[in-house]
């Protein structure tokens, strides 16, 4: 039987709540470039011929036409995944056999999209033990997302991540850059009945700036500049696709975990 996952309105210790795992330093700017292109060139196949050398000549004597590969091998990022305890920006059980994790910007309408269309989905991937959900800031838009994200873990810190990242993306809009400024946040925090002292001092703390600073360099370092991407079990994806394609990935990894 499925172990239950970890609930996201229990509080955590804070002691270990910010630590996090070492990302590879190896991952350099070539291996970035190509990760970037398997999340966004995993579209239609180009149907027109190229010419050059090394296809086999027509008898004309012209190089006869190359087609472009229908697809790109996609990297296994597996490496990615925290599966950390103490990572209060996750849900679901650690040892669950698929991670998701989501790269997003809490000033992007795709990512607020993805997360009131399909994110209920995969939440019930997450209630059956099945997933765990990875969330990553990688704060493109600037000041205004990074303090978003850095509101969400403050969120978390008491309990409510869950809670917190859907007032953010309330109906699956985005908030204004006004409606994300200090007291706006503090006042969703108190919407949810959190501590808005001890919430205020947690956004603002040197531990959570640095933990939302390393969780938007992973998103960089991999090339997910643009927002939303995720890695469904290993394979990067890219957009806020429909909702199928999400569940036919994670369905793809489950059976492939199981051999």
């Amino acid at each position: 039987m499925a172990r239950a996952p970890r609930s996201d309105t229990t509080p955590a210790s804070r002691d270990g709540v910010l630590r996090r795992w070492g990302i590879p330093v190896g991952i350099g700017v070539a291996t970035a470039a190509l990760i970037a292109g398997v999340f966004w060139v995993q579209q239609e196949p180009a149907t027109t011929p190229v010419q050059g050398g090394g296809g086999s000549a027509t008898s004309s004597g012209q190089p006869a036409a190359i087609e472009h590969p229908r697809s790109v091998a996609a990297p296994d990022l597996s490496s990615q995944e925290g599966r950390d305890p103490d990572d209060l920006l996750a849900e679901g059980p650690v040892d669950a056999p698929v991670v998701l994790i989501v790269f997003s910007d809490y000033q992007c309408p795709f990512c607020a999209k993805w997360s009131h269309e399909t994110l209920p989905a995969m939440r019930e991937y997450v209630e059956r033990g099945e997933l765990r959900i990875e969330y990553r800031d990688v704060n493109i838009y600037g000041e205004d997302s990074e303090r978003a994200a850095r509101a969400s873990l403050a969120a978390a810190m008491q309990g409510h991540h869950a809670q917190y990242h859907a007032l953010l993306f309330e109906d699956g809009e985005i908030r204004s850059g006004q409606e994300l400024s200090e007291e706006s946040l503090v006042e969703l925090a108190g919407q949810l009945g959190l501590d808005t002292e001890q919430f205020a001092a947690d956004m603002n703390s040197e531990q959570v700036a640095q933990t939302i600073a390393e969780n938007a360099q992973q998103g960089i370092d991999l090339g997910a500049m643009s927002t939303p991407a995720f890695i469904i079990g290993g394979t990067p994806t890219a957009g806020a696709q429909p909702t199928e394609v999400f569940t036919e990935r994670v369905d793809q990894a489950l059976a492939e975990s199981e051999g």
